[in-house]
């Protein structure tokens, strides 16, 4: 069975960041074991005092080691990822990602910030060792609707390419 693992970077919750995750999971098929990892939700210390030996991580790098493909999604301030998602990452081994089908996926508040994606995002996910990383989606904060029972309406342009986004991570991953 494959596994996709989704880290989200936002620091708030309910976001427009973990919407579109929540999506993206929404669209893969039966037989694809999905699970995720909200970074805000991890001590504090642990991330600010880089505590890489903190049994708080343990599961974190076990999901980590056992997924297949991996979407990564933050929002993007100041023209790049979160501090939280950076500090998330830094706690990670040295080659974390190797051989992994990464999606990238970043909101933003306009569309200055469109290629923070390929110039701040992936070239830490290369760094980690990511072996397929994905062209990735941006997603302006109006292209998103969160609704008033807590569902998510997404612009038709977004929905359509975060799922032919997950179908190009399924085939990375061979699912």
């Amino acid at each position: 069975m494959a596994r996709i693992l989704a880290i989200s970077g936002s620091p708030s919750h309910p976001s427009r960041t973990y919407s579109l995750i929540e999506h993206a999971i929404g669209l893969l098929p039966s037989g694809i074991e999905a699970e995720v990892i909200a970074v805000r939700d991890l001590p504090p210390e642990v991330l600010v005092f880089a505590r890489f030996d903190s049994p708080a991580l343990d599961g974190p790098k076990a999901l980590l080691e056992q997924a297949d493909g991996l979407i990564v999604a933050t929002p993007i301030y100041k023209a790049a990822y979160t501090g939280l998602l950076k500090s998330f990452l830094d706690l990670l081994p040295q080659k974390a990602l190797l051989g992994k089908a990464v999606l990238p996926i970043a909101t933003g508040g306009t569309l200055a910030h469109l290629l923070a994606i390929d110039y701040a995002l992936k070239p830490v996910l290369s760094e980690l060792g990511a072996g397929h990383l994905l062209k990735g989606v941006y997603a302006v904060d109006k292209q998103i609707q969160r609704q008033a029972d807590g569902s998510t309406v997404l612009d038709e342009e977004i929905d359509q390419r975060l799922r032919q986004s997950v179908v190009d991570l399924l085939k990375a991953i061979g699912g």
